[in-house]
């Protein structure tokens, strides 16, 4: 079972930050994680001065904020923020900032599953279904847009061709998985911790477990829930466990040792 998970996980690809030279004040925007780097990079353009705060190796769950990161914040006219609760640090980053920037709950719009004791606000990770990695797109847009109306025909341009991207990923995926396991039920998935729910559901994936059985990394199993996993992958004669850059990979690694099967890292 190789295939692309959409976006990247918790961790995904940073994105170079700045714009190129031009004329005018330019706005200065803050992204949390590397996947509203990656759509405002796409949206914004050269329009606007980007700067991220995680970078594809660190767990929005567990990350510490520095006095760099308040820095940012202070000196930006726009913060992109996840939302549900993913960045649960962020409050305290942003009051300790004193920045007077827009910030602008990425989430809005989006049908949130059901959450676990670790996470009751609801499942996170809203940027595994293609729907709602489009709204998240359109709430960038609008904030943007609304900082700078003279620059909003380029960034609705730009908006578009990204959410034609989005749709022609969501396409190959259901292509793959159409084509490589034709029944779902085949299509059987153990993950580094319970971050891919809404792709679980878009791609109709038959999920069996997780390394860490929780929306939330800070979580440790257990002995009982290492052996129960072990039990299921067994069980379901499951190929591989797919892991995330941003978790230490020695746990699933244990696993895979002790159940004959393969690990496939994410980038």
């Amino acid at each position: 079972m190789v295939l692309t998970l959409t976006l990247a996980g918790c961790g995904g690809n940073a994105v170079p930050t700045g714009g190129a030279a031009g004329g005018g004040k330019k706005l200065k925007v803050v992204a949390t994680t590397t996947q509203l780097q990656d759509m405002a990079k796409n949206v914004l353009g050269n329009s606007v001065e980007l700067q991220g705060i995680l970078t594809a190796d660190a767990d929005p769950h567990e990350y510490q904020p520095s006095a760099d990161d308040a820095r940012k914040l202070a000196d930006a006219d726009i913060v992109l923020r996840s939302g549900v609760e993913l960045e649960k640090w962020m409050d305290k980053l942003i009051q300790n900032s004193g920045t007077k920037a827009t910030i602008v709950d990425c989430s809005q719009g989006v049908s949130v599953h059901k959450g676990d004791a670790a996470k009751p606000a609801g499942d996170p990770h809203i940027w595994f279904n293609p729907a709602n990695a489009k709204l998240m797109v359109g709430n960038i847009l609008n904030a943007a847009s609304a900082k700078d109306s003279a620059n909003t025909a380029s960034y609705q341009a730009n908006a578009d061709k990204y959410d034609q991207q989005i749709d022609d990923l969501d396409s190959y995926i259901k292509s793959a998985w159409a084509t490589k396991i034709p029944n779902p039920a085949d299509r059987k998935l153990v993950a580094n911790h319970d971050a891919f729910g809404y792709y679980i559901d878009r791609y109709q994936i038959n999920f069996i477990g997780s390394v860490i059985p929780s929306m939330d990394t800070n979580y440790s199993p257990s002995a009982q829930d290492i052996a129960s996993l072990e039990g299921k992958i067994k069980a379901q004669q499951v190929k591989a466990i797919f892991i995330e850059s941003s978790i230490n990979p020695k746990l699933a690694q244990q696993i895979a040792s002790d159940t004959g099967v393969n690990v496939v890292a994410g980038k």
